[in-house]
């Protein structure tokens, strides 16, 4: 796995997080993002390409928050509210995947591969929706 680098393909015309056909899982700790790392590879799923995001990446980098910070990102639509509870999470520790996944097929094999784990959170990024995944 790779650490998160934010790229311009991964937010909406307005500037928020969107990073369409990609998988993002969060995990309550960095553990159980790494057995979750370790189960995809498993699967046979390509996760070189996978990301790792603390708690202060998702943060700063989604939320464009720092960690002390109080204020409340205005909502955008469904994707202004999927960014704040990646906030609320990663305020209690709580650790992120970010993989692509371009198809339904290969969603079904990423959420098939962590089932198993606690996952807290789970969402897919489509051209235009965004899907929770259970």
């Amino acid at each position: 796995m790779q650490a998160f680098q934010m790229t311009p393909k991964m937010t909406s015309m307005q500037g928020v997080f969107y990073p369409t056909g990609y998988v993002f899982l969060m995990f309550p700790d960095a553990q159980t993002a790494e057995q979750a790392g370790q189960a995809l590879t498993a699967a046979g799923l390509d996760t070189q390409e996978a990301m790792l995001l603390t708690p202060q990446v998702i943060l700063q980098e989604i939320g464009k928050l720092d960690e002390r910070s109080t204020v409340t990102l205005p909502s955008v639509g469904t994707e202004g509210a999927t960014v704040g509870k990646y906030i609320e999470l990663a305020r209690k520790g709580h650790h992120a995947l970010m993989l692509q996944s371009p198809s339904d097929e290969d969603t079904e094999r990423v959420i098939a591969a962590v089932r198993n784990l606690p996952f807290s959170y789970a969402q897919k990024y489509h051209m235009l929706a965004i899907e929770d995944l259970e």
